[in-house]
């Protein structure tokens, strides 16, 4: 077809299913963080977004966030509500040689993943009812606003912001917005005498993060929206952005309790992934290692402020991603080379990054606290305190794991 390139079609097809399978890779790898009582309730968190997300993006989500903008803060949801006027045809605002009902896909993926990134912070402590309804309407209000300001040509992009694949959009909103869920929720109600937070399955959070890396090059380097050369950049900055911030954070971990540990491996890997993701498409190779490196030392050394806060964020998300988030946005500021993609390092470029984040983190924190707050008007947004203590059991009649039907056996 004339104006669709093939090439840059098959790329964007491919990184879109990559993106795609984070969703399912996020959900072993939370699964296997958690106890194992706990471990289907998170699972079909991650896995039911791709649902409901999913439907929300075809009626009004994706003309929110970039239908025409309507005085700087959201997009006109009649243009493309139901994909009226979204088909095959490029759309040259996003690329001149891709179908925009691509772009479309592609960007939905995006959508999915980000409320899902928050199961992490509030394990066991939020109703299957209430959390459908909160993702639902947190995505409406939180996300499809702030994709808007920096995608959809909103006002933070009028000031110049940039956010390559994500780290304010994605991880900065849901890891505030995780922070605050996990505070309104409460601290998990324990068993008495119960141990610390032992990963039930290693082998799971191993193949999660390794499904998650190998998405992450969907994630980044498709915001090129072509097969070229800032797709080449941005998949290489993701790779040894990854690669030195395990390192990193296997160095402070050894240096700080002895000895090193996988699953702190695998959560510095994540951390280094998450820091890259604003700034990929935006620094030169060396950049990124450097970025990476203070992705992971800003991310470990966050567990200071956890603690000084005292909110029972179960798998740290805010440390991960929100920190991990806000750092590559800010070092874009300091480390973008013109040379890439035509954004340089200034103190211009930095001060409206910080502005970015600043207006985020507030906004995703106090709408979710807003949220919540109605929902709970239900009386139906926390697992009581035994359905916590006895886990996934009471809520969804299934187990993650029945192997020789042992639950039968230990219950007779």
């Amino acid at each position: 077809m004339v104006g669709i390139d093939a090439g840059d079609t098959a790329f964007l097809l491919i990184c879109t299913a990559l993106v795609c399978m984070m969703t399912p890779a996020l959900a072993l790898f939370y699964g296997g963080l958690v106890k194992e009582r706990d471990m289907l309730s998170i699972m079909i968190q991650n896995f039911v977004c791709m649902g409901v997300i999913g439907l929300l993006w075809v009626f009004g989500g994706f003309s929110l966030v970039f239908g025409p903008d309507m005085g700087g803060v959201i997009g006109d949801i009649r243009p493309y509500f139901g994909m009226y006027h979204v088909g095959i045809e490029p759309n040259a605002a996003y690329s001149d040689k891709v179908p925009f009902i691509l772009i479309f896909a592609y960007q939905m993926m995006f959508a999915i993943i980000t409320p899902a990134l928050m199961t992490g912070a509030f394990v066991g402590r939020f109703r299957f009812g209430a959390y459908l309804a909160f993702i639902a309407i947190w995505t409406a209000v939180v996300y499809f606003p702030v994709a808007h300001w920096i995608w959809g040509g909103g006002f933070l992009a009028q000031l110049g912001v940039v956010d390559f694949a994500g780290g304010i959009v994605i991880h900065t909103a849901a890891g505030f917005s995780a922070l605050a869920t996990a505070k309104f929720l409460g601290a998990r109600r324990k068993r008495s005498g119960e141990g610390g937070d032992e990963p039930a399955a290693l082998p799971l959070v191993a193949l999660g993060a390794g499904l998650l890396w190998f998405g992450w090059f969907g994630f980044n380097a498709g915001g090129a929206y072509a097969a070229d050369a800032l797709a080449a950049y941005a998949f290489t900055n993701t790779m040894l952005a990854g690669s030195i911030a395990m390192l990193v954070w296997m160095f402070w971990e050894w240096l700080s309790f002895g000895r090193p540990s996988f699953s702190g491996v695998l959560v510095g890997a994540v951390a280094g992934l998450a820091t890259i993701t604003p700034a990929a498409g935006y620094v030169e190779p060396m950049a990124a290692l450097l970025i990476g490196a203070i992705g992971a030392t800003c991310c470990f050394h966050a567990r200071w402020v956890q603690r000084w806060l005292k909110i029972d964020d179960t798998l740290e998300v805010w440390r991960a991603h929100g920190v991990g988030g806000m750092t590559g946005a800010l070092l874009i500021g300091v480390l973008a080379s013109s040379s890439i993609n035509q954004v340089s390092a200034s103190l211009e470029q930095l001060g409206v990054q910080a502005l970015a984040v600043m207006i985020v983190a507030a906004y995703a924190w106090i709408l979710t606290t807003c949220i919540l707050k109605a929902i709970d008007v239900t009386g139906h947004l926390r697992v009581p305190a035994d359905q916590q203590q006895s886990g996934e059991y009471g809520v969804f009649s299934e187990n993650a794991y029945n192997l020789w039907d042992m639950r039968k056996s230990n219950n007779s």
